[in-house]
C-alpha cells in the first residue's frame, strides 16, 4: 500500500527508505573503543527526550549502542513487528532533524504517530543499523545509537541535506511493543459471499486475492465495508501498529495496483492516526485480529487529497486480513 505519511521526516536519506541496502547485524552495548563523548539523554520513556553533549567534549569515534533505560516483557527478535517512537539530532546541532515526537496529534487528542517497522527488513523510516539495534532489547526500553552519518546511514545519506558523512547523529529510539508474527500468515476460515453491490473476492492461499467489481456497478460515494471472515481476536484499537495482508485493485478497471504478497508478504503500519488513508482508519479501528475485511473507498478517503498521486481520482477496493497488533 502507498503510505501517506503525515509526520515531518528527516531529508536524511538519498532514495526512498524501502530501497536501502539490507540491514547488517548491530553491535551491542559493548561496541569497542568508546575514546571520546556519548550523548546524555534525560527523560523518560514514553516522552519526548532532552538529548545534550559535552560543551567541549569530542564525540567518539566508534558507533555506541546504550541501554538509557530498560523495559521489561520478552526481548525484541530479528522478524519481530516492534511500534516505536524516536528522534534524531546532529551532534552539536541542538535541533531534531525528524522522529515521531516532531509532529503530534493535530487535535491534542487521538495518538500521536509512531513508527511500525519489521525488525531486519527494510525500514520506511529509519536506517537499518538503527532498527537493527533494538535487537535484544525490550518494549518499554529506551535506546541510543550513536555514531557518524556515513556509518549509520551509508551510500543512501543525502548530502545535500546538510548532513556530511563525518557528521555525528544521535538517535534516541523508544520500542513500545513487539509481536512475532509470520509473515507469510493468512486468516483462516469460512468466506462470506458479497453483499449486494460489493466485489467478489476469491482470496488462494499465499497469493493475492482476485477481486471482481461489479459490472456495470457505479462506485460508492462513501466509504463501503464488509467482514468476509470474522476473527476471535482482539479488537483493533487506534494508536496500535496493525500486522496484516493485504491486495488492492481500482474499482475503474479491476487492476490491481498493490499487495503484500507481492512485497514478501505481511506488513505492518500504525492504525487510526492519520498514518495511512482515512478509509482504512474508519474502516478498520474497531474490527477484530482474524477477520478478513472488504473495503471500498471512495477518492476522499483515499488519496484525493493528493492530486500528484497516480491513484488521486479511483475508488481503492482492498482485501485486507487482520494477522495481530503491535
Amino acid at each position: 500500500m502507498n503510505y501517506n505519511m503525515k509526520r515531518r521526516v528527516a531529508a536524511l536519506l538519498a532514495v526512498p527508505a524501502l530501497l536501502l541496502t539490507a540491514a547488517c547485524g548491530s553491535d551491542d552495548d559493548s561496541n569497542g573503543d568508546k575514546t571520546g563523548g556519548v550523548a546524555q539523554v534525560d527523560g523518560k520513556a514514553g516522552e519526548k527526550p532532552e538529548i545534550s553533549v559535552p560543551e567541549d567534549g569530542e564525540p567518539s569515534e566508534k558507533t555506541v549502542v546504550e541501554t538509557v533505560s530498560e523495559g521489561s516483557g520478552t526481548a525484541i527478535k530479528a522478524s519481530d513487528y516492534v511500534r516505536l517512537d524516536w528522534t534524531v539530532e546532529k551532534w552539536g546541532g541542538d535541533q531534531e532533524l525528524g522522529g515521531t515526537w516532531a509532529a503530534p496529534a493535530a487535535d491534542g487528542k487521538a495518538p500521536h504517530q509512531q513508527s511500525v517497522e519489521q525488525v531486519g527488513k527494510q525500514s520506511r523510516q529509519l536506517p537499518p543499523k538503527v532498527l537493527d539495534a533494538l535487537k535484544g532489547k525490550k518494549p518499554g526500553s529506551r535506546i541510543l545509537v550513536q555514531g557518524t552519518a556515513g556509518e549509520l546511514i551509508g551510500e543512501n545519506l543525502n548530502t545535500s541535506s546538510g548532513i556530511a558523512a563525518k557528521d555525528v547523529l544521535i538517535w534516541v529510539v523508544d520500542p513500545v511493543g513487539a509481536a512475532a508474527v509470520d509473515a507469510k500468515a493468512e486468516v483462516e476460515g469460512e468466506q462470506a459471499a458479497p453483499e449486494e453491490g460489493m466485489p467478489e473476492v476469491k482470496a488462494p492461499s499465499q497469493k493475492a486475492a482476485t477481486i471482481t467489481v461489479p459490472k456495470g456497478a457505479k462506485a460508492p460515494k462513501e466509504l463501503e465495508q464488509q467482514v468476509l471472515i470474522k476473527g476471535d481476536g482482539k479488537k483493533v484499537e487506534a494508536g496500535q501498529g496493525l500486522i496484516a495482508q493485504y491486495t488492492g485493485v481500482k474499482w475503474e478497471d479491476g487492476k490491481k495496483f498493490d499487495s503484500s504478497w507481492d512485497h514478501g508478504g505481511a506488513t505492518a503500519f500504525q492504525i487510526g492516526t492519520g498514518a495511512v488513508v482515512a478509509g482504512w482508519d474508519q474502516g478498520l479501528v474497531g474490527k477484530n485480529v482474524g477477520d478478513r475485511v472488504l473495503l471500498v473507498i471512495p477518492p476522499s478517503l483515499g488519496y484525493g487529497s493528493n492530486p500528484q498521486s497516480e491513484l488521486a481520482k479511483n475508488t481503492l477496493v482492498f482485501v485486507v486480513d487482520i494477522l495481530g497488533t503491535v
